[in-house]
This record gives C-alpha cells, sequence and structure tokens, in this order.
C-alpha cells in the first residue's frame, strides 16, 4: 500500500492534538503581568508537551522519508501511536492544574511511555516489512536512542511518587535526546 494517507492522517491528529493543548490553556482575568503567573504551571506543562508532540511529528517524518510502502500491520501500529499520543492533552492539562503531585506526573509519564512505546513498535514493524538489508534498517541499528528513552520514562513513573520534580527532570531530558530530528535518517538516505 501507499504510505501517502497514512501520513495524511496522522498530520491532520497530530495537529489537532496541539490545537487541544492550546485550547485548554485560559487567558488571566486581569490584565496585570502578575496576573500571569498563576498560568505558569500550565504553560510550562503546555511547552513541554508541544515540544514532544513535535519531536514525534519531525520523526515520524523523518521515519517515513525511508519507508516504500505499508501494510495493514504498519497501519496497526501506527494507531497504537496516535492513541497514546492523543492521550498527551488530557496528561498535560492535568499535569498542569496540579503542578508537581505524584500521580498527574506518574500518569504523565504512562503516556509519554505508551508513545515511546507506540513509537518504537512502528520502527519494529516498518524494519520488519523492508527487511534487515534495507536502508531504514540500516539507520535505525540497535535503536540506543529510542531504548534509553523507554527506560528513562519507566525511571520516571516510579520517580514521580517519591520526587515528581526529578521525573520531570527526566522527561525533560528525553525531549532534550530527541529533540534534533533523528539524523541516521538523513544520513543513509543522503548517500
Amino acid at each position: 500500500m501507499s504510505k501517502g494517507r497514512l501520513e495524511a492522517f496522522s498530520d491532520g491528529v497530530l495537529a489537532i492534538i496541539i490545537t487541544i493543548m492550546v485550547l485548554e490553556l485560559r487567558a488571566p482575568h486581569g490584565t496585570a503581568l502578575e496576573d500571569l503567573r498563576p498560568l505558569f504551571p500550565s504553560f510550562v506543562s503546555y511547552f513541554l508537551s508541544f515540544v514532544f508532540v513535535g519531536i514525534y511529528w519531525s520523526n515520524h517524518h523523518h521515519l517515513f522519508q525511508a519507508v516504500e510502502t505499508v501494510k495493514a500491520g504498519t497501519l496497526w501500529a501506527n494507531l497504537h501511536l496516535l492513541f497514546w499520543l492523543s492521550l498527551v492533552p488530557l496528561a498535560t492539562d492535568w499535569v498542569g492544574e496540579n503542578q508537581l503531585t505524584s500521580l498527574p506526573m506518574a500518569l504523565y509519564g504512562v503516556v509519554l511511555l505508551g508513545a515511546a512505546s507506540g513509537y518504537y513498535i512502528l520502527v519494529r514493524v516498518l524494519m520488519a516489512h523492508h527487511g534487515k538489508r534495507s536502508k531504514l534498517s540500516e539507520a535505525i541499528g540497535s535503536d540506543f536512542k529510542g531504548k534509553v528513552s523507554l527506560a528513562l520514562y519507566l525511571l520516571g513513573i516510579f520517580l514521580a511518587f517519591r520526587t515528581p520534580l526529578i521525573a520531570y527532570g527526566l522527561y525533560w531530558v528525553v525531549a532534550l535526546i530527541w529533540f534534533i530530528p533523528d539524523r541516521r535518517i538523513e544520513r543513509v538516505l543522503s548517500r
């Protein structure tokens, strides 16, 4: 099957997710600069989630540059990823409303872990479909970044119940790891 519809659908879902997240931000009732202070936790939560969704969009785009075709398993793996990403607005709002409390921070980590595992599964399905000698398989290799991300999310979820701030810091570390689009694919495709 052609990959075009999958890419277009994914782009649309990600655009809706970002739109839903920004609609959750509420303008202050006052006009003074200090009236913005209560919004700071929600804005920081929104900013991190926006970065995460942007990272997934960018890496999804790079991933599908190395893909020729898709099959039914790819569609389901992609839907699995989109399911977890669709929960980002809920988790973002809960963390923003409750700042650095354990259960919202742990749920945020669960959603991020679900999205990361969804992306990891999608990559594996695509690699299986295109073969071990494909450009995609060559570019991804052992996927050290993907495995480290999963481990950091798991650690963050457990730490959320003891020190939510450290868990939040770990989520930021994963964002920094992935902030630059996956250069492995660009290097292989440019040969």
